[in-house]
């Protein structure tokens, strides 16, 4: 890539990085330290036992699938499919994205603070459960394998492992495991992750790699980003709404209510992941050159 190509998209790695930091603390601060932020958590939380018995199993098969061993079993396949396309300094950016994004989210999880405000007196002995260590394994394990998989595969994969990332994010919440704050927040780590291990790329890129323009994907990308801005839009409205009734206990709501912050917050989880990788696929195909050089 010429100096000036490589300097933008530095420039809009360190963007990317940023923002989804700053969302992080955004999402943190509110979903946390807020009376309505812990109410409408709750409420979403609350609302996952309708229809519970009918998807409770296969919630219960994808979380329990997502284990240490699990894990990695899933980093060594990544970095394998890295190094028989001889790409060495991306198996170990993939795999440092994976470990770092997960390090990361237990030091958050065991780090951050969660004030009591008497809303969620169920849960007040488990304390901070933000990010969701479910969800950053399915969303780091997701991404990674975009950035190694060969160009080709590369849309299919991303919608494929979006799919996935969003369907564990939403289990977590289907099962009772997590709030929607933590799946959201467990994305955007595994963004500023994957946007720490672009620029990682582009430093060890060699300065004669060739970057293929019909790999860039955008109809790919415009889709996953337009479909998840859709999604969040449509979380906004639901709990726009449902933020008119927040002088009541989670307890307290009737079934509508209910159901519209639990299908409401799974939309918002859905559309961050579609995001996230959307924003992934704008830029891989600079990090991950057809022609090495």
């Amino acid at each position: 890539m010429r100096a000036t190509a490589r300097g933008w998209t530095a420039v809009w790695l360190v963007v990317l990085a940023l923002v989804q930091a700053a969302a992080f603390v955004a999402v943190w601060r509110v979903a946390v330290h807020t009376e309505i932020g812990q109410w409408v958590d709750t409420v979403a939380l609350t609302g996952n036992r309708i229809g519970q018995d009918a998807i409770d199993g296969p919630v219960n098969r994808i979380l329990n699938a997502m284990s240490v061993v699990s894990l990695l079993a899933a980093t060594a396949m990544i970095g394998f499919i890295a190094l028989i396309r001889g790409r060495i300094a991306l198996a170990i950016t993939a795999t440092l994205l994976i470990a770092g994004a997960n390090l990361s989210t237990q030091l958050l999880k065991h780090g951050l603070s969660r004030p009591d405000y008497g809303i969620d007196p169920d849960r007040v002995a488990v304390g901070n459960s933000l990010p969701s260590g479910h969800t950053t394994v399915a969303a780091s394990v997701a991404v990674a394998l975009v950035l190694v998989l060969p160009a080709r595969v590369r849309a299919v994969s991303a919608f494929l492992a979006a799919g996935y990332a969003a369907v564990a994010g939403v289990a977590t919440l289907s099962a009772g495991w997590h709030r929607p704050s933590d799946a959201v927040a467990a994305y955007l780590v595994v963004g500023v992750w994957a946007a720490m291990a672009g620029l990682v790329l582009l430093i060890t890129q060699r300065e004669q790699a060739e970057v293929a323009p019909g790999d860039a994907h955008r109809l790919a990308a415009l889709v996953l980003g337009i479909g998840g801005v859709l999604a969040l839009v449509a979380c906004g409205f639901a709990l726009a709404w449902l933020v008119d009734l927040r002088d009541t206990g989670p307890e307290d709501l009737t079934r509508r209510p209910l159901f519209v912050g639990y299908a409401g917050s799974a939309a918002g989880i859905a559309g961050t992941m579609a995001v996230v990788m959307a924003l992934v696929l704008t830029v891989v195909h600079r990090l991950v050159p057809r022609v090495k050089g």
